[in-house]
């Protein structure tokens, strides 16, 4: 498997208390532990299992992962931004590999 790429959109500014959208999509095989090589070897689990999100370091929004989840898990939610900062974005897989991404936001 190719080392997982984050990708990240968040608005390079806002205005103090405005409600941003953020999307985050990480390439990821997501393998469920469910399927089977061609010799009939089970293929072991291997998927992002927590996501977090924190700004200027407090928590914003977090989630554990199911193996139901498809492959390149994207998320979309909203933040409230009362101060510039800046976003740290985190994925844990099951080896333990830790796959960050941070992303600036200027508040006016």
């Amino acid at each position: 498997m190719a080392t997982p790429k984050p990708r990240v959109k968040v608005p390079k500014s806002a205005s103090a208390g405005e409600v941003i959208t953020i999307k985050t999509l990480i390439s990821h095989n997501m393998e469920s532990g469910q399927r089977k090589d061609k010799d009939g070897n089970v293929i072991p689990r291997q998927i992002i299992n927590k996501f977090s999100c924190e700004f200027n370091g407090k928590p914003v929004f977090g989630c554990d992962i199911a193996p139901a989840i498809s492959a390149n898990p994207y998320f979309e939610f909203s933040a409230k931004v009362m101060e510039s900062g800046s976003f740290t974005f985190t994925w844990v897989d099951d080896n333990g590999e830790t796959y960050s991404h941070e992303q600036a936001i200027e508040v006016k």
